[in-house]
């Protein structure tokens, strides 16, 4: 279903630093701790970025093209390359992989299309929410699924999912004294080929959150960032938020220094000459 077969995966787990446990063999084994590990290192190595997007580029979803950037290229990625991916390296590990498509809900009482791609896999018959692909605000780790409003704590930060009356699921991020919804899905599975639909409104329609704008995020441990535009802001567990402005002349030092992304030369001044053009 998710291409595993043809993933690289030795080159997979040095990309995201993999260190977790193996087996006698030097396997990995598909179980909770394997999980959790893959996703926490995926999650810390890959940014969340869709600088194609802002250079008119297409974005493919070929696990070909998607290993060549993220793994090869060691550029970050949107939510349809993020959990393409992870979804490729589960499948080849031997866990039960399966996509959900969902809707943003940080944006208050506004409506918003189904544009972001989350997974389900289950373990030992439990259904675990498993994304890499929500920027800053995202999980680190894998969210239970089937025990509805357990809180789950991750390093300095909690999620929980709530299930609605209509058997909608929303998964929740503790933001200081408040839960704030992230976003909802249904339990209807979403294939990959699904997914190219939805990359091409996000990649490509003037309406999309992605189109002429400049957005990096990575999920820290503790301090969470997200550079949208000009803007460098820091998240703190309590619920702080320091912005910082960037400038053209400081845009490539900040992409490496706090995204650990560098861009070929090219790539780099056609982004620099993007930003400067904001002015």
């Amino acid at each position: 279903m998710w291409s595993g077969d043809e993933l690289d995966l030795d080159a997979y787990l040095a990309r995201i630093g993999y260190q977790g446990e193996r087996g006698p063999g030097g396997e990995l084994r598909p179980d909770l701790s394997t999980l959790k590990a893959v996703q926490r290192a995926h999650t810390a190595a890959i940014p969340f970025e869709s600088l194609d997007v802002l250079l008119g580029r297409p974005v493919a979803l070929d696990l070909k093209s998607i290993e060549d950037k993220l793994v090869h290229g060691r550029r970050g990625g949107y939510c349809y390359e993020q959990n393409s991916l992870l979804a490729a390296a589960l499948e080849r590990i031997g866990f039960e992989v399966s996509g959900r498509g969902a809707r943003n809900r940080t944006r208050g009482d506004a409506v918003l299309a189904v544009t972001h791609a989350v997974l389900v896999v289950t373990v030992e018959g439990e259904p675990w929410l498993c994304d890499t692909g929500f920027g800053f605000q995202g999980p680190r780790e894998p969210v239970p699924l089937g025990r509805p409003g357990a809180e789950v704590r991750q390093g300095e930060w909690s999620y929980r999912v709530r299930e609605d009356e209509d058997g909608v699921l929303t998964l929740c991020m503790l933001r200081g004294d408040d839960w704030r919804d992230l976003y909802a899905f249904s339990p209807q599975p979403y294939l990959p080929v699904d997914y190219v639909v939805l990359n091409h409104y996000s990649s490509t329609h003037p309406a999309s959150s992605f189109a002429g704008r400049l957005i990096v995020h990575l999920p820290g441990d503790g301090v969470r960032r997200a550079l949208v535009g000009r803007e460098l802001t820091r998240l703190h567990p309590d619920g702080r938020a320091e912005p910082e402005i960037v400038g053209p002349d400081g845009l490539l030092g900040v992409l490496d220094r706090e995204f650990g992304l560098r861009l070929p030369d090219r790539d780099a001044a056609e982004l620099v000459r993007i930003h400067r053009a904001e002015d």
